[in-house]
């Protein structure tokens, strides 16, 4: 049985003035909600990255709000002690920050303790209008997937100088106006890891790294990547286990025994 204390938002806040390092990892149901609560991961991120981990899309845009809705559900009904975050899909935030204040709430009824949105500057009203209503927001800045077609595909970020979308110096400042707008915490994905490091200095609230280094003050990866299930070969990717190659093992001796007539056997039939 999980003793460990709930999880909290204000957590993260004294985890990051104490140096505690804080894990978070992508997960989009009840059975690898308890798997990763059960391991003692801090935050599990219902992320819209559904679309492209068990949807088969190619990005994430495609992902509506009833179906982050339908898997944060299914994440809090596990129970967690960890933090339960539901990521606001493309289009459930952009049109107005009455939109944005629907969307988190229709995630917050269904069990988010706290709902992610990706920008900055453009995002800061429509965080700022949903922590008004006592929904806790996490930020997304770098690389973020549903600005897949500006980036012309899943391209690093903060490489060039400017004040361009998706430049060092625009960064700096999305980093700046996410924790003025009020999150209580900021996903950092796909940037280097100086500036991603500049950024934890700068800003007071939990960066969360995703390809952006270890000078973050937490990291999050995909439940699927860390397992070994995907064929992601991404370099910020790292592969714990290789459960696919297992799972395609147990799944080839099932086809044998079935073709064989050995299953199932005497033990496994009602008499």
């Amino acid at each position: 049985m999980n003793e460990r204390k709930k999880v909290t938002v204000p957590d993260l806040g004294r985890w990051r003035e104490s140096g505690r390092r804080i894990s978070m990892i992508t997960a989009y149901d009840a059975m690898f909600a308890r798997i990763v609560d059960e391991a003692g991961v801090d935050v599990i991120l219902v992320g819209d990255s559904v679309g492209m981990v068990v949807q088969g899309h190619s990005n994430t845009i495609p992902v509506d709000l009833g179906e982050m809705v339908y898997h944060t559900r299914n994440v809090a009904r596990a129970g967690t002690k960890a933090l339960v975050v539901g990521d606001l899909p493309f289009g459930s935030y952009q049109a107005s920050s009455q939109q944005a204040v629907e969307s988190s709430i229709a995630l917050t009824k269904a069990g988010a303790e706290c709902v992610k949105l990706e920008g900055g500057v453009h995002v800061a009203d429509a965080i700022a209008a949903i922590t008004r209503v006592d929904i806790p927001v996490m930020g997304h800045i770098g690389l973020t997937p549903q600005s897949f077609h500006r980036m012309g595909g899943h391209k690093v970020q903060g490489r060039v100088e400017g004040y361009e979308a998706g430049s060092r110096n625009r960064l700096l400042e999305d980093a700046y106006a996410v924790e003025q707008a009020g999150a209580c915490a900021v996903v950092i994905e796909g940037v280097p890891m100086e500036l991603a490091t500049e950024i934890t200095m700068k800003v007071g609230i939990p960066t969360i790294g995703i390809g952006a280094g270890n000078g973050c003050n937490g990291q999050v990866l995909v439940l699927h990547d860390v397992l070994g299930l995907s064929e992601s070969k991404l370099k910020f990717v790292k592969h714990y286990a290789d459960l696919r190659s297992s799972a395609v093992s147990a799944v080839q001796r099932y086809v044998d025994e079935v073709g064989s007539g050995a299953w199932p056997d005497a033990d496994h039939s009602f008499k």
